[in-house]
């Protein structure tokens, strides 16, 4: 239990999530690395060089420093999360409390995760869908519809010329193994002949 908070708490030092945008034009493709707390690119020009491109097509600029209440409200769910999670086992290692509280924990952790995740959706959305109707670029589908420039969720899309691919970063994969230790110290704790 406290293993798997403190790898949880990695999220603080890691990226959670990764965007990467590949052309012709940038056989070095441009990265965008999404923190718990802010954006970060993969190289030094990356960000700058997102919203250049983004701009013709009228996408709203990325956000900066306290332009998303997301990057100020996650850290502190994150610092309470693995707060709890440490003092849930220190209080289970010396069995004052029952493995279900591991559960408990684990499955709070779970709804966040979820929640953040269907945010997250909503923020790629109205990023690749608000656009700016006096945008330098109008480009529409085959049947006249204006295009939308959505990144996938999870996995790869084609988009225009670029290839765009998003997955998780080493923070959501610390998150998961660090949740797995938990689950572990559910099934460990209900092994134990006090609460079995």
């Amino acid at each position: 239990m406290i293993i798997g908070s403190c790898l949880v708490a990695g999220l603080f030092f890691l990226p959670l999530w990764t965007i990467m945008l590949g052309a012709p034009q940038y056989p070095d493709p441009l990265g965008m690395k999404i923190h718990i707390s802010r954006l970060e690119g993969d190289e030094p020009f990356d960000l700058q060089n997102i919203d250049g491109l983004n701009h013709y097509i009228g996408m709203q600029p990325l956000p900066g420093p306290g332009e998303m209440w997301e990057f100020e409200v996650f850290p502190w769910v994150v610092g309470i999360m693995v707060f709890l999670g440490l003092v849930i086992g220190i209080l289970g290692a010396k069995r004052t409390l029952s493995p279900y509280w591991f559960l408990g924990w684990f499955v709070v952790m779970a709804v966040l995760g979820l929640i953040g995740i269907y945010d997250f959706n909503l923020w790629l959305t109205d990023y690749g869908t608000n656009l700016d109707p006096n945008a330098i670029m109008k480009l529409t589908q085959p049947d006249g519809t204006p295009m939308t420039y959505k990144p996938p969720l999870l996995g790869y899309q084609k988009m225009l010329n670029f290839d765009v691919y998003s997955y998780p970063a080493s923070g959501a994969y610390a998150m998961g193994i660090g949740m797995l230790f938990v689950l572990g110290a559910y099934f460990t704790g209900r092994r134990s002949s006090k609460y079995s």
